[in-house]
């Protein structure tokens, strides 16, 4: 049996990242401390400085990810002065100026969020998946995330028009066409690129948990067994988890120590499971602790 590696690292990422080495990982997925959120979690970035902050991560982010792999944020834009800040949106530009590609934006709609009522706006109820990536010829396994292809085809596809049984180009003049006809008795479907997931997990003691669902998804997407995944803000263990799950490698980083311990305890050691040396940080000074299994 092929050993699953499962290293949980404590420590600033932008230090960590710098004893790995180049074109490591298949795929980096993460949910970093928001803009003025998570004060007494993480001490909150300000919204004006966050692209500061980010940006040298995102260096170390560029340089570990294999040329064909894929970079996944999860991040939200905050409500400042009324309007909303724009923190993500020059985030997006400068890393584009970095060298990373914007290649698609996911939603994340999250179907259980808080009930309330604000004088001029609806609650949220979304959140950003940024995917970035370091050329065009990224790994991508769609087969693997596919969807019953719901109640609408009993219909749908039962009354084929004429216009259904070749490849119609749109009416809009997009260059982009269809053939319903290629569906017919198929019971899976490629999904949208909005996915729908409560917030929940299993863990109730951390301020900024994304649901399994997340990552697990985005695992299956771009990875296969034994792929290396990475989570540079690990937080409770998630994605640690979920990369076990589904038999790929990872790497977790977590800088709030209470995090840390409770990210090793949400991934219990297994047969098949090695834990890597971990990197812990006293006073500024880098230690390597013992490899245990």
């Amino acid at each position: 049996m092929k050993e699953i590696h499962t290293d949980i690292v404590f420590g600033d990422c932008l230090d960590v990242l710098k004893d790995f080495p180049d074109d490591k990982f298949n795929l980096i997925v993460t949910s970093p401390p928001y803009a003025d959120s998570r004060v007494k979690t993480y001490g909150g970035i300000p919204a004006d400085k966050y692209v500061e902050w980010f940006l040298p991560r995102a260096k170390e982010f560029l340089r570990v990810l294999k040329p064909d792999g894929t970079f996944i944020l999860n991040i939200k834009e905050k409500v400042s002065g009324g309007e909303r800040h724009t923190y993500v949106l020059e985030l997006i530009l400068e890393l584009r100026k970095q060298g990373w590609l914007w290649t698609e934006e996911f939603i994340w709609h999250k179907k259980n969020c808080f009930p309330g009522k604000w004088p001029n706006r609806f609650r949220d109820a979304w959140e950003r998946c940024l995917q970035f990536n370091k050329t065009k010829d990224f790994k991508m396994y769609q087969e693997a995330v596919m969807v019953p292809m719901g109640d609408w085809a009993k219909t749908r596809l039962s009354k084929l028009g004429k216009n259904d049984v070749i490849r119609y180009d749109s009416q809009v003049g997009s260059g982009f066409g269809k053939n319903i006809a290629n569906w017919v008795y198929r019971e899976l479907a490629y999904p949208t690129n909005v996915m729908h997931w409560e917030t929940e997990t299993g863990n109730k003691n951390h301020s900024a948990t994304f649901p399994t669902s997340l990552p697990e998804w985005f695992i299956k997407l771009f990875t296969k067994e034994y792929d290396w995944v990475l989570d540079p803000f690990l937080g409770s263990g998630t994605t640690s988890h979920a990369a076990r799950e589904l038999k790929r490698n990872s790497v977790g980083i977590e800088i709030k120590e209470e995090y840390y311990n409770m990210a090793k305890e949400s991934v219990p050691a297994m047969d098949n499971v090695l834990f890597e040396p971990q990197v812990v940080y006293t006073n500024g000074v880098k230690k390597r602790n013992k490899r245990v299994r």
